[in-house]
């Protein structure tokens, strides 16, 4: 099955009926998108449910927020990935600062000496994950969506300064500097 040709659809014209209020044009991006969004949200999240979750915020979000966006400064569709990718990051960062474990779990681990070891690397991976999100946070605005496009999404120099209009030589030295600065920051 092909995906639909993104130039087909007006994604700006849907934006704007949506920021007044027409629904049909929420339903219309969601029949047009929902299948590529869910995936963008599943690649980065890495659970179905999950990511079920995060398109659902996400369009709660276009739908509340279609009146700002400005088709002079990017496209629709760029958008609209960029909503769900800054969810799905969310969930990611909020599941990372949550270690949970039932009762079995724990009564397995008590009972079972072997396996310590592993779920206290398990527990150790969770605990930097924590650490890593606090020092993205630290991160000006630009180095951080600079280093999470570079790392999270694949992209390359040239993209990442396509996305954000910002010159080849900035995004090269945001990443480098941002680098640096989350090296610092863990160690």
């Amino acid at each position: 099955m092909r995906l639909p040709d993104p130039d087909a659809f007006d994604h700006d014209a849907a934006l704007a009926a949506c920021a007044r209020g027409e629904r049909a044009a929420l339903r219309r991006l969601y029949e047009r998108e929902g299948r590529f969004l869910l995936g963008v949200a599943l690649r980065i999240v890495r659970d179905r449910a999950t990511a079920e979750d995060v398109l659902h915020d996400a369009f709660m979000n276009i739908w509340t927020k279609a009146a700002t966006f400005d088709a002079r400064r990017g496209a629709g569709r760029g958008w609209m990935v960029g909503i769900v990718r800054h969810r799905a990051l969310d969930a990611v960062r909020a599941g990372a600062r949550t270690v949970s474990a039932d009762e079995e779990t724990m009564d397995a681990l008590r009972d079972d000496e072997d396996a310590a070891p592993d779920m206290a690397d398990a527990f150790a991976t969770r605990a930097d994950l924590g650490r890593l999100d606090d020092c993205l946070a630290r991160l000006d605005a630009a180095k951080r969506n600079c280093v999470l496009y570079a790392y999270l999404d694949g992209c390359t120099h040239t993209e990442i300064a396509e996305r954000l209009g910002a010159p080849l030589g900035s995004v090269k030295a945001w990443i480098r500097r941002g680098l640096t600065s989350l090296r610092e920051c863990l160690a």
